[in-house]
């Protein structure tokens, strides 16, 4: 069944395309959300789908190598401005969906959740959408939690004039890990699920300032900060939150041993061979969110970068006692 049209359909479309992000390459601001709506809701494909005039196409595409479809195929273009999730417990049932490609072929559609997405003037442009191959039901939090993801994605949409990119590194900044991060934090405590707040210092940035010039030392911290982009794959937001710190939140998991251990390899690797990062290391602090006594993440951040001190002064008092 082919969804009908919204009243302003010719208005959206200009808005869709005014913001430049059909057909531009993959980003990682995107693709995060997406694995951690794949991870938190067990699915095999999870999307962020934009809607344009006759296909829909995918600016973010976990479990599904298509980059877009035809817009009457698309699940996404019947939740198209619609104010709540579009759920679909069982696509083989559903009159609208039943005798769809997508659902009689590859990739095997039977369950689809699709939370709206509205552009920075309210136009609406698509979904972030978790998809199944069996059919499944998803609760009253579950649903919440998609929108709640749905809003990280709309905060990236406008990150320009929100202003929650850091320029040097291209993470978020301050302003972004709060508005993101805080969306994150609402997701785990609603499904009940831990997460780890990651603080990260830089060691050693100033003296590296003094002795090879700034240009440099911005090198010391974009090397961290794709280091931590890398490492920290179930992170929901990553950000610069000061000159020489850094935060990850890791979501749905409890682990953090394993990616800690390839941030410092990586940041040890990039600082081989180059006189001006001899010096660079990195000093880290953890906070556990646990979502039977949830807090809130500035408390996190606090409690975090707290540790974070506490393991840079004792690696200060080690080098002390070394010298002496």
């Amino acid at each position: 069944m082919k969804a009908a049209l919204p009243s302003d359909e010719a208005n959206r479309l200009a808005s869709l395309r005014g913001l430049g992000l059909l057909d531009t390459p993959a980003e990682e601001r995107f693709d995060r959300i997406t694995r951690m709506a794949q991870r938190l809701f067990d699915v095999p494909i999870a999307l962020v789908s934009l809607v344009d005039e006759d296909r829909q196409w995918f600016k973010s595409h976990q479990g599904l190598d298509a980059t877009e479809t035809p817009r009457e195929m698309a699940f996404c273009a019947h939740a198209l401005g619609s104010p709540e999730v579009l759920h679909v417990s069982n696509a083989t049932t559903d009159p609208r969906f039943s005798d769809n490609p997508l659902v009689q072929g590859d990739p095997n559609i039977r369950f689809y959740a699709g939370a709206p997405i509205a552009g920075p003037d309210g136009a609406p442009l698509g979904t972030l959408c978790v998809i199944d191959r069996e059919p499944r039901d998803l609760s009253p939090d579950d649903l919440q939690a998609l929108q709640d993801l749905a809003t990280m994605v709309e905060h990236e949409i406008a990150f320009t004039e929100l202003a929650i990119t850091d320029e040097l590194t291209g993470l978020s900044n301050r302003r972004g890990m709060h508005l993101l991060g805080v969306q994150a934090i609402d997701v785990c405590a609603r499904l009940s699920l831990p997460a780890v707040l990651v603080f990260v210092d830089l060691d050693n940035l100033k003296p590296i300032n003094d002795g090879f010039g700034h240009e440099v030392g911005d090198r010391a911290i974009r090397v961290v900060a794709d280091a931590m982009a890398s490492s920290f794959r179930s992170a929901g937001v990553i950000a610069r939150v000061g000159g020489d710190e850094l935060c990850a939140l890791l979501v749905a998991t409890e682990s953090h041993d394993e990616p800690i251990r390839r941030l410092e390899q990586a940041v040890a690797k990039a600082a081989e061979g180059d006189a001006g990062l001899r010096q660079l290391a990195v000093s880290v602090g953890l906070a556990r969110f646990d979502p039977a006594e949830p807090v809130g993440l500035d408390d996190l951040i606090a409690e975090a970068d707290a540790a974070m001190y506490a393991a840079k002064q004792s690696k200060s008092g080690r080098a002390a006692r070394q010298v002496r």
